[in-house]
């Protein structure tokens, strides 16, 4: 049978839009996620004082991403307002992390087999809960997967090497100044290669967050200036 001009098969059509979307998430720069005594810490390398990689969606639930900002800012503006709607329509409880993760598994299959192009991004899904065992982390790839991540989970960029890291150094329950040392450090370790190993990380090229489970209703918090500056110099005294 003599194959039209230009055919690919549906399979070398998956593998190309795969190897698209994997390249542009590789060129940007690692967001951790992981969970610490009190909820769930995020730690992003980015410069940025207004583009955010980590925002908050709900009272409990908060989304990080990496990979093209105007692709991750569409899905998260989509994100708050579902999840209003559902807040409003039915109970706050309603508002769940997996109900937020399952929206964007869907949006993201559909773009990746509907859509030209497939989305250059990458995306956590967080919940904290009561307790650590009720803490929830969905990593959700270009192509709708989802997983669901127990502990820590990096994305973007060189994630394998970060992945690494927060593998040996992470452990539960760990205090904020040290669950932010452990993040740091992995960050470092996903230098690209050929970068410089040995740059500084500081408050200047680092957005951090975190859903603390200890506050009261809406738990989200950004960490910056003086108090990001105080908790990265605790880091820099403790030994190891």
């Amino acid at each position: 049978m003599t194959m039209p001009f230009g055919y690919a098969s549906p399979e070398q059509q998956v593998r190309d839009r795969s190897e698209y979307a994997r390249k542009g998430i590789a060129r940007g720069r690692s967001v951790v996620v992981r969970s610490y005594a009190d909820g769930i810490l995020f730690v992003a390398e980015n410069p940025s004082s207004t583009l955010h990689k980590i925002s908050e969606i709900y009272d409990r639930v908060a989304f990080a991403a990496v990979g093209k900002y105007n692709e991750f800012e569409n899905l998260r503006t989509a994100g708050v307002r579902m999840m209003d709607v559902r807040g409003y329509m039915y109970d706050r409880r309603d508002v769940t992390g997996r109900a937020l993760a399952n929206f964007y598994a869907q949006t993201l299959g559909t773009i990746f087999t509907d859509s030209i192009k497939p989305y250059e991004v990458e995306i956590v899904v967080s919940e904290v809960g009561e307790d650590a065992a009720s803490d929830q982390i969905y990593r959700l790839t270009y192509d709708g997967s989802i997983a669901d991540e127990r502990g820590f989970v990096a994305i973007g960029g060189q994630s394998e090497q970060v992945n690494t890291s927060l593998k040996e150094h992470h452990a539960d329950a760990q205090p904020l100044a040290t669950a932010l040392r452990v993040a740091a450090n992995a960050l470092r370790a996903g230098t690209p290669p050929g970068a410089n190993g040995d740059r500084v990380l500081s408050s200047a090229n680092l957005e951090v967050a975190m859903l603390d489970r200890t506050r009261n209703r809406r738990l989200f918090k950004r960490i910056s200036g003086p108090q990001l500056d105080a908790l990265l110099a605790e880091t820099a005294d403790t030994p190891g």
